[in-house]
């Protein structure tokens, strides 16, 4: 046997890249991204800006993934999580700090949602702390009751259950 299959120690988080011209890689993720994802994803966790996510729960939910790289470095991610023949969420959007404000949010999100469209779904939702970055791509504020029941399994488990202050935003695809 060649170890554990599940790994307990805490990923290193990754140090902020610095934005540079030059061609970037959109696609969807694989295994082999999993160690990037998580220094990501869990950069933010510490700054108490999304839930952390562990190497067990990234390989159950790779598929949901889609990244984006420049050269060797992974730069962003989003997933697409399906809840029901009609709906999804959008999880652990996140770019690298050394490339906010060059589009890569937006596109990230303009992917997934043409993946959901592909799905067939009618509504996508979010949690978040930057409604304004939904709202200009199509989201709304909603109450958080009209959202499925199945997408708060995760918020029992945050810190920040009892006060939660990410605000629920949806968008009906046309």
């Amino acid at each position: 046997m060649s170890g554990p299959l599940i790994s307990i120690t805490a990923p290193r988080l990754a140090q902020p890249s610095v934005y540079t011209e030059g061609p970037t890689e959109l696609r969807k993720a694989t295994l082999r991204d999993i160690g990037p994802l998580l220094e990501l994803i869990n950069a933010y966790a510490a700054q108490g800006i999304m839930l952390p996510r562990t190497e067990f729960e990234m390989a159950e939910n790779i598929r949901d993934f889609t990244v984006i790289y420049a050269g060797s470095r992974l730069v962003a991610c989003a997933a697409l999580h399906i809840y029901s023949p009609s709906a999804a969420e959008i999880r652990s959007l996140a770019v690298d700090p050394g490339w906010k404000k060059h589009g890569l949010g937006r596109k990230l999100l303009e992917a997934v949602e043409i993946e959901a469209r592909e799905f067939g779904l009618k509504t996508l939702f979010a949690f978040t702390y930057v409604d304004g970055f939904f709202r200009k791509l199509g989201y709304d504020v909603v109450d958080r009751g009209e959202l499925p029941l199945k997408a708060w399994k995760d918020c029992l488990r945050c810190p920040k259950f009892q006060a939660c202050d990410e605000i629920a935003m949806l968008k009906h695809l046309g």
